[in-house]
């Protein structure tokens, strides 16, 4: 059976599984989206629940610098064995995220991470520009709703679009990474550094700094 190219893209987005697991899943399914997620399901995602629920004490810290050194970037990585944390696969996904970070300046790891009092903020604000702009009230909190996530997709690095392949987020390319080397593999924190940027009355800050 053909399967169309935007269909595997879908499952992809939806389970972070890789390609070739998701045609697989949609043949098997005979192109049922819904069941093809749940093969995924019993096949591998469960598994990748209970990797996610291990230990992480290995890992490194990687830095990245970039633009004549006005960017610099630290992240660290974490991962279960010292054994995966010296493969150049892992380093090369640790340069990738660090890669990431300079790029986009995420401001939280997680969702998890933004504080109750950042999305309650946030929500006032969206909520205001709303109302502002003549929208029915009964209405209001759907779009509140969807402008918070788009804030989280723009501040939580784990879910902005991959900038090397925006078809994925970076927590899908973790989730693929981690199916391939059987490990749960996690992003601890991370820091990044801008020349000038965040100074406050002639103090130096850091650009902007998160931990899981």
């Amino acid at each position: 059976m053909e399967i169309d190219a935007s269909l595997v893209k879908t499952l992809r987005e939806k389970t972070g599984v890789g390609i070739m697991e998701c045609k697989t899943a949609l043949r098997e399914s005979e192109g049922d989206l819904e069941e093809a997620v749940k093969i995924l399901r019993k096949k591998g995602l469960s598994a990748a629940a209970r990797k996610a629920s291990r230990k992480t004490t290995e890992g490194y810290v990687g830095s990245y610098i970039h633009a004549g050194g006005r960017i610099g970037v630290l992240v660290e990585l974490n991962c279960e064995t010292d054994f995966v944390a010296r493969t150049p696969e892992f380093q090369e996904l640790l340069k990738d995220i660090a890669m990431q970070v300079a790029a986009t300046q995420p401001r939280f790891v997680s969702r998890q991470e933004v504080t109750p009092q950042v999305i309650t903020q946030e929500r006032e604000i969206f909520k205001a520009q709303v109302i502002r702009s003549g929208k029915p009230e009964h209405i209001a909190d759907k779009i509140v709703d969807g402008k918070l996530d788009k804030f989280f997709s723009e501040t939580c690095l784990l879910e902005q679009p991959h900038v090397r392949d925006p078809s994925i987020t970076v927590k899908q390319l973790l989730a693929n990474f981690m199916a391939r080397v059987g490990e749960n593999v996690q992003i601890r924190r991370f820091v990044r550094y801008g020349v000038g940027e965040g100074q406050a009355d002639g103090q130096p800050q850091a650009d902007g700094e998160s931990q899981a």
